[in-house]
């Protein structure tokens, strides 16, 4: 009698055990599942913050061709002005040569 009280002692230890085995793999099993959801998430999360920082990029540099195309054409209207005065200078000095030759003529 005392062996079969030990015998259904260690029967209910066994399914106690399996019962525990059954629920710690169930943990691992959502745990599992839980990680490989949080990793995804954080993989979106980081493919937008990247799409994001693409996008800024993308809109700095189109600011930044806007800058060189204006300032490339202050640099045409500074050299067509510099030529125009440069011109003008040149007429000038040559009507101021005729009208010194014209007060030395008289």
């Amino acid at each position: 009698m005392e062996e079969s009280g030990f015998q259904e002692i260690i029967k209910a230890l066994e399914l106690h055990s399996a019962h525990i085995d059954k629920k710690m793999d169930q943990m691992k099993s959502d745990l599992e599942k839980q990680m490989d959801q949080m990793k995804t998430n954080l993989e979106k999360k980081m493919d937008d913050g990247f799409k994001r920082v693409d996008k800024r990029f993308e809109q700095v540099d189109k600011r930044f061709e806007n800058l060189e195309k204006k300032v490339d054409g202050i640099r045409v209207d500074l050299t067509e002005n510099q030529d125009t005065t440069d011109l003008l200078s040149t007429k000038v000095l040559q009507h101021e040569k005729k009208l010194r030759n014209l007060t030395l003529q008289q």
